[in-house]
């Protein structure tokens, strides 16, 4: 299969470098990516399920990032779930920590 997904050491949107954090922002970057990453934080999860959750997000962009993201070694397919692998878990303390920023983020801007 070609891989049709950022990765690191290739050119990517933005960046002819290789370099693994542009990778990494290009394919984070895509539509509904972080959000797929995100509801898959508490387990395995079917892809209807993700998609209810997800509710304006169309069936084939659902599909191409399940599929970028498996591509990317973040998330894997055992039978009908999607679950996070061991370096999509580790993504989760970085996107956590991410959570907690936009949550002070957001306490900060109503003091305003």
């Amino acid at each position: 299969m070609p891989r049709s997904a950022p990765g690191p050491g290739q050119p990517v949107r933005g960046s002819t470098t290789g370099r693994p954090l542009m990778a990494a922002l290009d394919l984070l970057g895509r539509r509904w990516a972080l959000r797929v990453l995100w509801e898959l934080r508490d387990g395995p999860l079917g892809a209807r399920e993700l998609r209810r959750r997800c509710s304006s997000m169309s069936s084939s962009v659902l599909y191409e990032r399940l599929r970028e993201l498996t591509i990317a070694g973040l998330i894997a397919q055992s039978e009908d779930q999607y679950e996070l692998t061991e370096h999509g878990q580790s993504l989760g303390t970085a996107i956590s920590a991410l959570d907690a920023w936009a949550q002070e983020w957001a306490m900060s801007t109503r003091d305003h």
